[in-house]
């Protein structure tokens, strides 16, 4: 990874790579060191306010006065800078902008490691946080690893609200660490993916309107205990992934707004400026040092604190504004088209294979293509329009559901567009959407199988896998982000058999390379029969490398279980069941394929021969080639 650099100096020509945009360890220059100058202990301050008329530290070594601590212009370059003796880690400072319209405020450092726990906004000196990581091997064999052919099964989370403590304050970063690790491992997830952790003044944002984008939230810990929950996943062998906002930013006083009594971070265009439905601000993308914020921001993430992969949130507002969707030839759209390939272009160069995720929901063309190919360089994308038109699908009715074929086999016409993440994210179980289970229609009963079949077709459908926490056991209301999940109702049966079949969903799909090896090639993937409306049955087969190692899988979206279904297959003496969503043990009805299933000599859905199987009502099952070591049960 690479190293940072701690100086008192300030180089002309890293100012003139900032001004140029170019600058992408900013982290570097800019912000509060502590340190050593010229032998005084104390700390170096450097802030960009180029439209300010004076600038003061504050804070409780000078009684909050900044005309104790005035900085020094830095000629021609919009910077000021100061060194103040005596600062040591751990005390609490602000910058003291003095505007052109006669104002003073008092704004947080846009560039602090560390801030204070809200409802406090000061920002804390801090050294370049120091730890002794032990993920170098994790950190190797990620350089080298094709993640394209690679299992990807994401654990969605939100840090302060996957589980609390008897009196409901926060585990720490540490205190988590343990408990998510084993927690991931168990139930056969690779990654966990982390609602934004920077430094955010209001709770139920759930991090996306973020202050400090250089400070990992004081709510959970300090940045050695963050760095110690990464290290400590990473040597489990899981991958870290944070939730990152480049587009926008809260308009609270002690933030980004109005920086220095202007619009220095966002557009001065008011067209372009201000994002309405979020209350938020919109990065002026096209101003060199607010690209070399955010590059050197996303690079810190990496550099700092190891992180494999960032989910790049709410894409499509930032190419659009409040442009009509499909212009690309806006103002605000161009600009951000050529800042975030710039954006890829650098953290590729500088960075050992990272996951750069869009949730982009557009039609936006070659989103996960590189740079270089007229892409906008991200290497995976979320699947939006598979999450949108599968949920709308899967909460019809069976009765219902032959009139909506097309919404459950669409996602095959453009799945091999672009490289894409299939997202049931935190998203689609808040603000009256209902929780997944819930949205399943019918009884009790008829709602777990409805889940279980989406959760089997879901993980055998092209793509890699995303699932926000507590959909795993099927959690009953809304996610909550003040409260815990209901881990309570793992005490109820057939929510203890939902997580039960979550797990060996999970682990089926490690373990067989058909569901990921050529997830983005579409020889991994044929139609059986995808035009059984009628019947609101699918039927398909995911294939390997090799034309022998493959899966046959069968959907069936009817609550009619059929004890004869002919579902044609390629050449072989025998196949086997190796997944049956409707096992007892599940919490199904145990209809099941026992022992080994013989090929019928009879040509169907253009394959030279078929089986025939018992296929349960709202049931997803796969099947194999037997083989000779094979288990038959």
């Amino acid at each position: 990874m690479g190293k940072h650099t701690v100086t008192s100096t300030i180089y002309v020509s890293d100012i003139k790579k900032f001004h140029d945009g170019n600058n992408f360890k900013s982290y570097e220059m800019l912000g509060c060191r502590v340190l050593n100058y010229r032998g005084k202990d104390g700390a170096v301050f450097c802030v960009w306010a180029p439209n300010a008329t004076k600038v003061g530290v504050v804070g409780d070594f000078n009684n909050w006065k900044g005309s104790n601590h005035l900085m020094l212009p830095v000629k021609n370059s919009g910077l000021w800078w100061l060194f103040i003796e005596g600062i040591k880690d751990g005390d609490l400072y602000k910058y003291e902008i003095h505007t052109k319209d006669g104002r003073i405020v008092l704004k947080a450092d846009p560039y602090a490691f560390y801030s204070e726990e809200r409802p406090n906004t000061a920002s804390i000196a801090r050294r370049f946080p120091v730890y002794e990581w032990n993920d170098k091997e994790w950190l190797e064999n990620r350089k080298n690893m094709n993640l394209f052919e690679k299992p990807i099964n994401i654990y969605e989370i939100h840090f302060g609200s996957w589980r609390k403590k008897a009196d409901g304050s926060f585990y720490s970063y540490r205190e988590i660490a343990d408990m998510l690790c084993s927690y991931i491992k168990e139930m056969g997830y690779t990654h966990v993916e982390i609602l934004p952790l920077m430094e955010h003044p209001l709770d139920r944002s759930w991090g996306y309107q973020p202050t400090g984008f250089y400070s990992v939230t004081s709510r959970y810990g300090t940045p050695e205990d963050f760095m110690y929950f990464v290290d400590k996943l990473h040597q489990n062998g899981i991958g870290v992934i944070m939730d990152w906002v480049p587009g926008h930013f809260c308009k609270d006083e002690h933030g980004l707004y109005h920086f220095d009594g202007t619009p220095l971070y966002e557009y001065d265009d008011p067209a372009l400026k201000e994002n309405s439905y979020w209350g938020t601000a919109n990065f002026n993308v096209a101003k060199p040092e607010v690209q070399c914020f955010l590059i050197s921001n996303a690079l810190f993430w990496f550099n700092i604190y190891h992180i494999d992969g960032l989910r790049s949130d709410a894409i499509t507002n930032m190419i659009y504004l409040n442009e009509r969707e499909g212009d690309y030839e806006s103002k605000g759209a161009k600009e951000t088209i050529e800042f975030l390939k710039k954006l890829n272009k650098t953290v590729f160069e500088n960075t050992d294979n990272p996951l750069m995720i869009a949730e982009e929901s557009s039609a936006f063309p070659l989103v996960t293509y590189p740079t270089y190919d007229g892409g906008l360089g991200f290497n995976y994308k979320w699947d939006m329009g598979w999450m949108n038109d599968t949920l709308k699908y899967m909460q019809k009715y069976p009765t219902e559901r032959k009139s909506f074929h097309n919404l459950i086999t669409f996602s095959l016409m453009y799945t091999y567009s672009e490289n894409f993440i299939l997202p049931l994210s935190h998203d689609e179980v808040v603000h009256g959407k209902r929780s997944l289970i819930d949205k399943m229609p019918g009884e009790y009963k008829e709602k777990f199988a409805n889940l279980r079949l989406l959760f089997g077709y879901m993980m055998c459908h092209p793509g890699k896998k995303l699932l926000f926490m507590g959909g795993e056991f099927a959690h009953f209301i809304e996610w909550n982000f003040a409260k815990e999940l209901d881990w309570f109702l793992l005490d109820y049966p057939m929510h203890k058999k939902m997580q039960d079949y979550v797990k060996v969903l999970n682990h089926f799909y490690l373990q067989n390379k058909a569901l990921w090896k050529l997830d983005h090639d579409e020889k991994g993937f044929l139609w059986i029969d995808a035009n059984n409306a009628s019947q609101s049955i699918i039927s398909f087969i995911r294939y390997s490398n090799t034309k022998e190692d493959f899966l046959v899988v069968i959907c069936n979206f009817s609550n009619i279980t059929y004890n004869e279904y002919k579902v044609g297959v390629p050449e072989a003496d025998n196949y086997i069941e190796v997944l049956n969503s409707d096992m007892e043990k599940y919490g199904g009805n145990n209809i099941l394929n026992e022992g080994s299933i013989k090929v019928l000599d009879e040509s169907l859905h253009g394959k030279p021969c078929c089986i025939n199987i018992k296929l349960p009502a709202l049931s997803a099952l796969i099947f194999k080639p037997l083989k000779e070591n094979d288990e038959v049960r």
